[in-house]
């Protein structure tokens, strides 16, 4: 069990009071945090943030679901503008991305020109959404129009761009491909050749 600082534990205290009255749900929403579209962000019980933890959400309407006992680490960066979901159990490691948003448009036939302003290109959005059991390690990205399936883990600095994995799966690298799948007979994780 990690020790904590004095000061660490003094923030800590406060934080969990804050937590108490602002986010009744949570367990404990860990100061600074910066929630933009508090409306918009919908959380189960349980919730756990780290420190400077971004979620920006929909002033409008709910765009950001997370579901029961969600630990998210220091700097967890989460953008929902269209719709992200993620279930219960959730857990990361610091610094990491997750967006159903894209400024501008590069695939299909109204493409945005790399001679504009990034700011000026329209935004472009296509839901996310992360089962039951995730855990995603350090600095993973994970961008719009991805699904990951129950039970997965995404290894640290991995990058998924759009792509579905289905439940019970080890998925790494840039972009990011299953290594390992969870054997339900033999109860291990076993590699697998995927493409």
């Amino acid at each position: 069990m990690m020790d904590y600082s004095f000061s660490n534990f003094i923030s800590t205290v406060y934080s969990f009071f804050i937590t108490k009255i602002a986010y009744r749900k949570a367990r404990l929403v860990r100061r600074p945090v910066y929630i933009r579209g508090k409306k918009g962000f919908l959380y189960g019980e349980g919730l756990t943030t780290g420190h400077s933890c971004r979620i920006d959400a929909s002033s409008k309407k709910i765009t950001l679901r997370i579901g029961k006992n969600a630990r998210l680490g220091d700097f967890v960066h989460i953008n929902a503008d269209e719709s992200v979901t993620i279930g219960d159990n959730f857990l990361t490691a610091s610094k990491v991305f997750i967006s159903d948003t894209s400024h501008g448009c590069y695939k299909g036939d109204e493409q945005s020109s790399p001679y504009s302003n990034p700011s000026d290109r329209p935004l472009s959005t296509c839901p996310v959404v992360i089962g039951d059991n995730v855990w995603i390690g350090e600095n993973a990205v994970i961008l719009a129009g991805s699904c990951i399936g129950n039970g997965c883990i995404v290894g640290a600095n991995t990058l998924i761009n759009g792509k579905t994995f289905p439940d019970g799966v080890m998925i790494v690298g840039i972009p990011g491909r299953v290594i390992k799948k969870y054997n339900d007979v033999t109860k291990k994780w076993e590699k697998v050749n995927w493409v």
